[in-house]
């Protein structure tokens, strides 16, 4: 019996490592408005030949990024494409409104796994413009800059303006 224990005891730890290998790598985008930060910290997914934002059905809420959810902090009162959002910490997931339109779901709880989204938790949906480029990062980029907010990941470019309230 304890022989088991032992074996098991002993892949314990490669399982949990190959599990933390496998995860995505994490970036943030940071800037500052009206004198306070606001920064997104996420998961960078590939695209690995494949379309992802271009096969999501209308309708689907999409993490925004891979494995932990992305995390919209503020210091400060914003307008994110005519929403008010106030101060604080979101969660942020992007969801397909249209064949053309995207909208960015601000949610009240962080810290979940990206793919537990709890709609009664979503605070405000903010419309995101949508353009299709020549080409683009092959991993998932979210950019901040003082007056707008950009989602790009391969052909697709989603952008929201955003300023002080």
């Amino acid at each position: 019996m304890s022989g088991r224990i032992i074996s098991f005891a002993s892949i314990g730890p490669l399982v949990l490592a190959a599990l933390a290998f496998a995860q995505n790598p994490r970036g943030t985008a940071e800037t500052t408005i009206s004198g306070s930060k606001v920064t997104v910290e996420y998961g960078r997914p590939s695209l690995k030949g494949r379309d992802l934002l271009a096969e999501a059905p209308v309708g689907t809420v999409w993490r925004t990024g891979a494995d932990q959810s992305t995390t919209f902090t503020a210091g400060i009162d914003l307008n994110v494409g005519g929403v008010t959002i106030p101060k604080g910490a979101y969660s942020l997931f992007t969801k397909r409104t249209g064949d053309d339109t995207w909208s960015l779901v601000f949610n009240k709880q962080t810290g979940q796994w990206g793919t537990e989204h709890d709609a009664a938790q979503d605070f405000a949906e903010a419309p995101l413009e949508w353009a299709q480029a020549d080409s683009g990062p092959e991993m998932f980029t979210i950019e901040l800059e003082p007056s707008q907010l950009r989602l790009a990941w391969g052909k697709h470019v989603l952008t929201a303006p955003i300023h002080a309230k």
